[in-house]
């Protein structure tokens, strides 16, 4: 059983989409998917610096369209599962069917843009804690007046809020745990965002889902949605929700997944999955970063996919 996973935005880097311009149809379709978001994505994944990519009102967009383009390379209909962190979930949605890759674009181009605005609107921040009991950690972030904004497993929780919390957090960790601030623009997945979750909310009711063609796993629980209409719900929710990427590996592991294959930006999710599963047996797993990628892609597609999907479908993503 084959899973694709869509990185969150952490993940990119300068340049990463540089050596996909090279592939035919690639920057022709990058240029129209700019165009749904709002912004120069062909710019951003290949010229732009660090800075300039770390904004939320660009990386956004920027990751989205990169899994997609990387995706229409593949032929993914033998695909069972499919699941993103954070605003990977909208690429997620797109290749189960769930969003056309216009509307998803478009919803990453509003998502970055509004959630940056709500950075601005007070100083706050995450840090992530690494080490310690999951639930005694969560507990102790929510005891400083912080949320447990990412539940990442392998050890990993982030904390998100009020930065001078964070600081006087970081200051008494818990016990067994190291915290490390992290370079982000202020605290996703949290109240904070609220103002972003309203811009998504008005502009949801305008867009017509489809239910998933494949199971497709929330951030909300790790739970397969089947409904597009409750999809559209929980995508908007998910700015001010806790991202349970715990929960999503662990149904991965209770599914079965016997491969996973990470989309461009790969490596985060891929070593979350190798730490937090190696007691339940860990899936072959491709990291796809380059065309040079392709062919192990391609490879595991055709030994983990669902032959009968395959053929029935004739479904390239």
């Amino acid at each position: 059983m084959l899973a694709i996973l869509a990185p969150g935005q952490g993940s990119q880097k300068p340049g990463f989409l540089a050596p996909w311009l090279d592939v035919d149809g690639v920057e022709a379709r990058l240029r129209w998917l700019s165009t749904a978001a709002g912004a120069d994505l062909v710019h951003l994944g290949t010229d732009a610096d660090a800075d300039e990519i770390k904004d939320t009102a660009r990386t956004q967009p920027l990751l989205v369209a990169a899994g997609l383009v990387a995706a229409g390379q593949l032929p993914l209909a033998g695909a069972a599962v499919v699941a993103g962190h954070s605003i990977g979930e909208l690429t997620a949605a797109a290749l189960a069917g769930a969003l056309s890759a216009e509307s998803a674009m478009l919803l990453a181009g509003v998502r970055g843009r509004e959630m940056a605005a709500a950075c601005a609107l007070e100083p706050t921040g995450m840090s992530a804690v690494l080490g310690g009991d999951p639930d005694e950690v969560a507990a102790a972030i929510e005891a400083a007046g912080l949320t447990p904004a990412n539940r990442n497993g392998a050890g990993q929780i982030v904390a998100a809020g009020a930065l001078a919390a964070l600081e006087k957090f970081a200051a008494e960790p818990p016990a067994g745990t190291r915290v490390r601030p992290l370079a982000v623009a202020g605290a996703f997945h949290t109240r904070y965002m609220a103002p972003a979750e309203e811009a998504l909310q008005r502009l949801a009711g305008g867009i017509t889902p489809s239910d998933p063609r494949r199971q497709l796993l929330s951030n909300a629980d790790g739970a397969p949605v089947g409904s597009g209409t409750e999809l559209v719900r929980r995508l908007v929710r998910q700015v001010t929700s806790p991202v349970r990427w715990d929960l999503c590996m662990a149904t991965l592991a209770d599914l079965g997944v016997t491969a996973v294959l990470e989309l461009p930006p790969a490596g985060t999710l891929a070593g979350l999955v190798k730490r937090e599963l190696k007691t339940r047996g860990v899936p072959e797993i491709v990291t796809l970063n380059t065309p040079d990628d392709l062919p192990a892609a391609r490879d595991l597609i055709a030994r983990h996919g669902e032959p009968a999907r395959n053929a029935s479908t004739g479904d390239n993503a």
